[in-house]
C-alpha cells in the first residue's frame, strides 16, 4: 500500500515554506530522535507539520467548487494542527516493535481510546493499522492514525475537533493520506481488537 497520496503542487510548496516555522511553534507529537533515525534509514520519506494558521491559509488553495474540498475546508476550521510522517524502506526490518511503542506512548492516557486495532499477515510480515481517538467532554478532540507495513510506516496525528465519520474527507489534502484501514477488509488472516497496544 502506498498510503501517502501525492501532495498537490500548491500544498507541497506551502509545506516546504512553512515547515520550519510550524516546527518551531511547539513540540511535534513524534519522538524527534526516532524521526531522525527512520528518515536516515528510509529510501523515501515525507514529513509535514501544519499549525492552525497554516491550515487556514492553505485551505484558500482548495477548489471552491469541489464537494470533497468543501467538506475538507469545513472540517479544518475546527482543527489545531496536522502532523504527517511517512517512511518507505527498501527492505523489512528498518523499524521495530519498540519504535511503534514509542510512537503510541505519546498518546496514552484516560482521554485516548482505541477505535480500530487491526493486525494481518502478508508475505513480507505483519501489517498493523491503529486508530486512536481523543475524547474530551464527549467530543473528539484528536485522532492518531498509525499504519505499519514491513516496508512502510505512516503516522498521522490530527489535533482539534473532528467527526471520525468524516475523517476520509481530509484524505489527499495537506499531506494526509487517503486513509485505508484493514478493519474494512475481508481478509481472513486479519485480527481486529479494541484491547491494549500490541
Amino acid at each position: 500500500m502506498k498510503a501517502l497520496s501525492k501532495l498537490t503542487i500548491p500544498t507541497l510548496a506551502l509545506a516546504l515554506v512553512t515547515a520550519l516555522p510550524a516546527l518551531a511553534q511547539g513540540p511535534v507529537p513524534f519522538p524527534p530522535g526516532l524521526a531522525k533515525k527512520l528518515a536516515a534509514r528510509a529510501s523515501n520519506y515525507t514529513e509535514v507539520t501544519l499549525d492552525k494558521h497554516t491550515l487556514n491559509f492553505a485551505s484558500q488553495f482548495m477548489n471552491k467548487d469541489g464537494k470533497g474540498d468543501q467538506q475538507a475546508k469545513r472540517l479544518i476550521s475546527g482543527l489545531k494542527a496536522i502532523y504527517v510522517r511517512t517512511y518507505e524502506f527498501k527492505a523489512p526490518g528498518e523499524y521495530s516493535t519498540a519504535d511503534l511503542d514509542r510512537i503510541r506512548s505519546q498518546f496514552r492516557g484516560p482521554e485516548w481510546v482505541p477505535m480500530i486495532q487491526s493486525r494481518s499477515h502478508s508475505k513480507d510480515g505483519l501489517e498493523i493499522s491503529d486508530i486512536y481517538e481523543k475524547i474530551v467532554n464527549h467530543e473528539t478532540q484528536g485522532m492518531l492514525i498509525l499504519n505499519a507495513e514491513p516496508k512502510e510506516l505512516d503516522f498521522v496525528y490530527i489535533s482539534g475537533h473532528i467527526n471520525p465519520s468524516e475523517l476520509g474527507a481530509l484524505g489527499g489534502n495537506f499531506g494526509v493520506p487517503k486513509l485505508h484501514t484493514r478493519s474494512h477488509d475481508h481478509d481472513s488472516n486479519a485480527n481486529h481488537s479494541t484491547g491494549g497496544h500490541q
